[in-house]
């Protein structure tokens, strides 16, 4: 529909340019009227204007009679109505009744309306992007082990229960299994939100679509097709929106008040002045007064050219909106929920604390530490290694790597013996710790892992997903407006406690599955709260649609973006802000749009029925026409100013 709604604009456009050179009025305004003017030309004219008639207000004739047979006139009443009265009455002139024709008029009114239904249509997006998205997260091939033994590529489709595929380092999991074979760690954080990658080994289960880390593992298929994990989640997606709600449009409901007074005094016009005594030319010119002062050139495009004005805006802002009901609705905003990992923190490690036991100073622990984990690519090396630099800490030399599969890593380094363990790897070789720091950041939600030298413990490391500077601005400035915010993860009740105090939210909950986070959001808004989710994994997906808004952070998932009303450009929550100050700006033009395109007409109506001709003040059609125009003029202007408002926050 939109392209044809962009390609019946094109045409209309391009046949509007002669039928304005030929049109009687325009020709006497420019003074070209002895250049233009030539035998038949009022016959060219209406022929062009009949194919404009027809071919670019089809549409709206076509929706005339869908509004009518459900018996709820609105826009498309009001535009047929104007384009048929304004066309047949300059038929019925180009056929010898006296009076004025109007075909520029109809030609300018159809092109109008054309392009604002196409601007307000791409406004609109589809709903299958996200679940397109859901599907693309599953590899198309799988490694099956063959009769003989040997593997062999064949498509995700062809897996049955029981078979048996291998899964490479940096590959996807194709579908839910059981791992028969094989240690390593997957990332699960796009499908359950859990912010750091799982240790996983024989007997665990392996859900579709997550990413494999260092170690290859054979996986047993369990589940298939609809039965898999993601299925499930792209139902929850599909349901949550087919029972979407959006606001009706107020363009509508001011047409249809529109349409009532339009037929009404249009109606009484003709009537009323041959009752009078007035001549039938009179009486029916001020009939079509009426009608072409009424036509909603404005009241089209008073909601269309204030979308495009503040979504160009928006985009120089970073907030990409897919749905404009949901934009509108952000000015409301009662309560807000983040997911964590990616969110409010930026899905990363840490280092919070460091912990020196014995005699070897922290920065010290920290050497050896990064010395070795220098050597891996696992997320809380990183961490560690990060750590170290940002003191500008320069790491010893490493030889004889080797990694411990679930336990951590150990190496010879400046040639001394030195792990960094797991606490597991601690009770299982027997070696207490007997400072009770290590034991509080653990409980405190922290991951916290221990240094050793020839077997001795000299230090912990507590890691930490690490929040984002943004989030504790952005976090304050909605708390001062009043706006609960709220987290949601998937991560361990510690975790969430530690970051919702951290960043002094409302409330919290943790532990979340991804159909429980949709659920979760239901629970908020039945607080008869209007609520925004925020987030950017598959997780969030069947949220982020069950929300009033929702928002996705663009360096996320596709699923997250594809579902999501509004997609910030950058990982800032502070965006949030911005989209409430623009939305509440947005609003009030709209208003102020719609206020003028129908309150004008509670002044040019009566004067274009004729009601203050007694003191010699007539409006012609033409004059009609042009005060129709001119309000088109003033919305415009209008919708234009909504980039000097400068929304803030």
């Amino acid at each position: 529909m939109v392209a044809d709604f962009r390609r019946r604009f094109l045409v209309s456009l391009a046949l509007t340019l002669p039928i304005l050179a030929l049109s009687p009025l325009i020709q006497r305004t420019l003074g070209l009227e002895a250049a233009l003017a030539f035998p038949g030309d009022a016959y060219v004219l209406l022929g062009l204007s009949t194919v404009v008639f027809l071919y670019g207000g089809w549409p709206f004739l076509r929706g005339l009679a869908a509004e009518l047979g459900r018996r709820d006139p609105g826009m498309m009443t009001l535009i047929s109505l104007a384009i048929a009265v304004a066309y047949f009455y300059s038929v019925a002139v180009v056929l010898g009744l006296a009076g004025q024709v109007f075909f520029w008029e109809l030609a300018t009114l159809i092109d109008v309306m054309l392009l604002g239904h196409w601007i307000e249509m791409r406004s609109v997006m589809g709903a299958s992007g996200a679940l397109e998205a859901l599907v693309k997260l599953m590899p198309t091939t799988a490694h099956r082990l063959g009769a003989g033994g040997a593997f062999e590529d064949v498509p995700v489709a062809e897996l049955r229960p029981s078979d048996q595929v291998l899964v490479k380092p940096g590959e996807k999991v194709p579908t839910d299994g059981v791992i028969r074979r094989g240690r390593s760690a997957l990332d699960e954080s796009m499908l359950t939100g859990e912010s750091k990658p799982v240790e996983k080994g024989e007997g665990d289960e392996a859900i579709g679509g997550a990413v494999n880390g260092a170690g290859a593992i054979t996986v047993e298929i369990r589940k298939t097709g609809d039965e898999t994990y993601l299925s499930e989640v792209i139902d929850m997606v599909r349901q949550a929106q087919s029972t979407r709600s959006r606001t009706q449009d107020l363009a509508n409901r001011a047409a249809r008040w529109l349409t009532y007074i339009a037929l009404s005094v249009g109606a009484l016009t003709l009537p009323a002045w041959l009752a009078l005594g007035q001549a039938f030319d009179f009486a029916l010119s001020r009939m079509v007064t009426v009608m072409v002062i009424t036509c909603p050139h404005a009241l089209g495009l008073a909601v269309p050219l204030v979308v495009a004005v503040s979504t160009s805006m928006a985009a120089g802002r970073g907030l990409l909106i897919r749905d404009r009901a949901a934009f509108e609705r952000a000015r409301n905003l009662q309560a807000i929920v983040f997911d964590k990992t990616g969110t409010l923190t930026e899905g990363r490690f840490g280092v919070s604390d460091l912990v020196a036991l014995g005699d070897r100073p922290q920065d010290e622990v920290l050497r050896l530490a990064a010395a070795l984990e220098s050597q891996s690519s696992h997320p809380i090396a990183a961490g560690v290694v990060e750590a170290a630099r940002a003191r500008d800490i320069v790491p010893a030399e490493v030889s004889d790597f080797e990694n411990l599969p679930g336990q951590g890593a150990r190496a010879a380094v400046e040639g001394r013996d030195v792990a960094v363990v797991s606490p597991g790897y601690l009770g299982e070789h027997g070696i207490a710790v007997e400072d009770d720091r290590p034991r509080a950041l653990m409980a405190a939600g922290k991951t916290v892992v221990f240094v050793l030298v020839q077997d001795e413990l000299v230090g912990a490391i507590a890691l930490a997903d690490v929040v984002r500077e943004e989030s504790r601005d952005a976090i304050a400035r909605l708390k001062d407006k009043g706006i609960r915010c709220i987290m949601l993860t998937g991560d361990a009740e510690a975790v969430a406690k530690r970051v919702a105090g951290e960043l002094g939210l409302d409330d919290f909950f943790a532990e979340v599955l991804p159909h429980q986070k949709a659920e979760r959001i239901r629970e908020v808004k039945a607080r008869g709260l209007v609520t925004a989710m925020v987030g950017d994994g598959v997780n969030d997906a069947p949220a982020l649609v069950e929300a009033d808004l929702g928002v996705a952070i663009g360096a996320g998932t596709d699923v997250a973006i594809e579902s999501a009303d509004i997609v910030l450009v950058k990982s800032d929550p502070r965006a949030v802000l911005d989209i409430m100050a623009l939305s509440r700006s947005t609003y009030g033009k709209m208003i102020q749009n719609l206020l003028w395109a129908t309150g004008y007409n509670a002044f040019a109506i009566p004067l274009a029925a004729g009601v203050a001709s007694g003191a010699g003040v007539v409006l012609t059609p033409a004059v009609g026409a042009a005060l129709m125009s001119l309000s088109t003029v003033i919305v415009a202007i209008n919708a234009r100013l909504l980039k000097w408002a400068q929304p803030t926050r």
